[in-house]
């Protein structure tokens, strides 16, 4: 079972829009969290933020000009090879629109909602997914450049709905944005300590699975290859991987695709 989606925004907030403080290693930024537009995208974030699940997670796709994507249940290590296939656990999650209860699909998916007209612009933030319809679940990206193909109402596959907005602190993505790279991997771990938020309702979430798997069989995977070991400016080595198949934000002839 899925989440249903609004075929129509629902009219008249009711309350400010709820806001996130991410504090991360390379610094904090501040996002406004569109729960008036997109409510159960926004309520799936909120939810997962405050179960603490960001926490200690690492930015495992990074590309200079483009995005920075997290959210990865199994990229605590970030040297693990499977960084980047994990999504939101199975439980529910409050509707903070509403106050009805949401349920996760298999593999701890939302379903797709595509109601609000938000471009893909600089500092955006927007859901990653494996390709394929109603297949987010956990995986964000803050986008860098304006990558406007990838808005839900432009043409071409890439459908990411956008559910916030970076208030403070887009100088700080922008760094993490140019950071060493291999295969798109941080040679230099960025790590998410923290997501706080606030000015959002109180809601309750019930357990089921701990941690949920990414479906590997999308038309988005890729084959993983052997791991070699690269040196960073500061003599340390790191691990340099290849993606395998997960879910990534695709970018013309880009290999290594994760969440989309």
């Amino acid at each position: 079972m899925v989440a249903p989606v609004f075929l129509v925004p629902l009219p008249g907030a009711t309350q400010p829009n709820p806001r996130a403080l991410f504090e991360t290693s390379e610094g904090s930024f501040e996002a406004e969290i569109y729960s008036d537009r997109v409510p159960i995208t926004a309520s799936n974030f909120v939810a997962l933020c405050r179960t603490g699940f960001y926490d200690g997670l690492h930015f495992h796709r990074v590309i200079d000009g483009f995005m920075c994507q997290f959210g990865c249940p199994l990229s605590k290590d970030p040297d693990s090879p499977k960084a980047g296939q994990g999504s939101a656990p199975e439980i529910s999650f409050t509707n903070l629109r509403n106050g009805s209860l949401m349920c996760r699909g298999p593999g701890g998916t939302i379903r797709d909602e595509h109601i609000s007209r938000d471009s893909n612009g600089p500092g955006t933030l927007s859901m990653a997914n494996v390709g394929q319809p109603n297949s987010g679940g956990s995986q964000i990206f803050l986008n860098v450049g304006n990558n406007t193909s990838l808005d839900w109402f432009s043409p071409g596959p890439s459908q990411h709905p956008v559910f916030g907005m970076i208030t403070r602190g887009m100088d700080v993505v922008t760094k993490m944005s140019k950071v060493p790279t291999s295969e798109d991997r941080p040679l230099i771990p960025i790590k998410v300590i923290r997501i706080t938020i606030s000015g959002a309702p109180e809601a309750k979430e019930s357990k089921r699975n701990a941690v949920a798997v990414a479906p590997s069989s999308s038309s988005s995977s890729s084959s993983p290859s052997k791991r070699t070991k690269q040196t960073t400016k500061g003599g340390k080595t790191r691990k340099k991987r290849s993606s395998s198949s997960s879910s990534s934000v695709s970018r013309g002839k880009r290999r290594g695709k994760r969440r989309r």
